[in-house]
């Protein structure tokens, strides 16, 4: 998320919002807990669309590509409160519990939580310290705090023990498949070839294979492709498409799609831009 207070830096944040907003994450590092205090939550993946209201509760999986939009709704401001799960803690958890995973998790990455009496009011005990900035929640306090939300996670759903406490390394995972689900996020190629399952040098040479060139040649042709049918067969503006498929700026797309295919992507295409597709 862009720019949440931070009750605790790097572990437990909070965000308001009076409009609405929607945001490239891309990689997201962490297993994440999000309770939605009010306002409307978003998440799109390559696999899922998960929506949430006031009250409700989203584990969400790490090592994934996502985007978020929030959305106020009417009398009601936007407002999450967002636990970040990190992976030191989660093993000193797994030591003290004495937590074992003999397998994969091989479930949903993103998991919405059934309400319970415990969850909610594990939240509404940090909720003080969003209302109040000036009684800051001490670091130690905060990582007991994230502590208690991991056990009272499993405590609600035993079976998230393979979800929370997998660390094994991402596998290597279909390339092809990947790509083409998810070539519209704009991260670094360093951290495509980390969620395949490769170090560099094997993404690169795997993905020659594959498509027959460079990653970021592939990518910059594959997002100016769609782009080039959004705007043709779905009369998208340009102004709304071009942050979904990667580009940092509507002056860049506009620029690369010229030089693409002849014509502004405000000005239709031309005849020659559709023969050298």
């Amino acid at each position: 998320m862009t720019n949440p207070t931070e009750i605790i830096p790097g572990v437990i944040f909070y965000a308001y919002l009076s409009t609405k907003r929607k945001e490239r994450v891309g990689f997201m590092l962490h297993n994440t807990l999000v309770l939605q205090v009010s306002g409307l939550f978003t998440l799109e993946t390559a696999d899922q669309k998960i929506s949430m209201k006031r009250g409700e509760m989203l584990l969400i999986g790490k090592n994934q590509l996502g985007q978020i939009t929030k959305t106020p709704l009417p009398d009601e401001d936007y407002e999450t409160i967002v636990i970040s799960l990190q992976e030191d803690l989660l093993r000193k958890i797994a030591l003290e519990e004495q937590i074992e995973i003999h397998q994969k998790y091989s479930g949903p990455p993103n998991i919405l939580i059934p309400g319970n009496d415990f969850l909610q009011g594990y939240f509404q005990s940090i909720i003080p310290y969003v209302r109040n900035p000036s009684a800051r929640l001490t670091d130690a306090m905060g990582i007991l705090k994230v502590n208690e939300g991991v056990k009272l996670l499993l405590h609600t759903m035993p079976e998230l023990k393979a979800f929370l406490f997998d660390f094994s390394e991402p596998y290597k995972i279909d390339l092809e498949k990947f790509m083409l689900s998810n070539f519209h996020f704009n991260v670094p190629v360093e951290k495509f070839a980390q969620l395949t399952g490769r170090s560099l040098a094997g993404f690169k040479r795997d993905f020659q294979k594959t498509f027959g060139m460079a990653p970021r040649h592939w990518l910059q042709e594959k997002r100016l492709t769609e782009a080039r049918h959004l705007i043709e067969n779905r009369h998208k503006k340009a102004s709304a498409i071009y942050l979904d498929l990667g580009f940092e700026s509507l002056s860049h797309f506009s620029y690369s799609f010229k030089k693409r295919f002849g014509k502004a992507p405000t000005d239709g295409l031309s005849e020659s831009g559709r023969a050298s597709i």
